[in-house]
């Protein structure tokens, strides 16, 4: 089976290759099509994304990648959307929506960069209750617009493993999952099945969880494989794995 990848990340993010060397390595894995997905800017922390003028450069380079490979590999332009992005998403090939960030009590904080962050956030912010921040975090994810693909659903479960954090079965957190799905469903667009976090050992099991793409896929949703790659080596990563998940 030849695969496809459309969640890539290159130097213009935080990846750690090149536009060009990821189409070489591509090219070499046979694979026929890949998208890239650089992280949109975002102004409260540029740590991570593409900056303004890293955005007009990055469009141009995949566009000049597009014409020197066109006989070798289909090339697309698409953007990683974050919720609380403010740049113009006109011009991309594709969006990835995706939420990184909440935003409480007019601070934003990431919810993917450790559970210690999310601990602290929740008693800041939500009285301790880390429901409270889940219930926030798929509110938010239901309120994405303009998606092609609904990126790493529940990345708040990024270092839940072994629910860490939190109970995956409880009813708060599993009502607010399934209201945010039934609300993008109506979008008719697909969720990632994403292997990003376990590339970057994170996890050893992809974005959403069974229990989840169960869900959207007895309710009509549609799934799509997702690298989240940001190293060459990881281009559709364990798709063969996960093809039939």
């Amino acid at each position: 089976m030849t695969f496809s990848d459309f969640h890539i990340h290159t130097t213009y993010c935080d990846g750690s290759d090149s536009a060009e060397d990821i189409v070489k390595e591509a090219i070499n894995k046979n694979i026929k099509r890949i998208g890239f997905s650089g992280h949109s800017y975002t102004f409260f922390d540029e740590s991570y994304c593409m900056t303004e003028s890293g955005t007009k450069e990055y469009k141009a380079e995949i566009a000049r990648l597009k014409e020197k490979y066109k006989d070798k590999i289909e090339i697309l332009c698409g953007v990683e959307q974050d919720y609380y992005s403010k740049a113009p998403t006109d011009g991309y090939d594709y969006v990835i929506g995706s939420v990184h960030y909440l935003k409480a009590d007019g601070e934003y904080f990431p919810i993917d960069e450790s559970a210690d962050i999310l601990f602290a956030a929740a008693k800041k912010h939500y009285g301790g209750d880390i429901y409270a921040l889940a219930e926030d975090y798929f509110e938010t994810v239901s309120h994405i617009k303009g998606a092609d693909i609904i990126g790493h659903f529940d990345l708040i479960t990024k270092f839940n493993e072994v629910q860490k954090l939190f109970n995956e079965k409880n009813e708060r957190y599993v009502a607010a999952y399934k209201k945010a799905v039934d609300t993008l469903l109506i979008q008719n667009v697909p969720f990632e099945i994403n292997t990003g976090a376990i590339s970057r050992g994170y996890r050893t099991a992809p974005y959403p969880s069974t229990d989840i793409v169960r869900y959207i896929r007895e309710n009509g949703g549609r799934t799509i494989l997702s690298s989240d790659s940001h190293q060459k080596e990881t281009l559709c990563f364990e798709f063969e794995k996960y093809k039939d998940y």
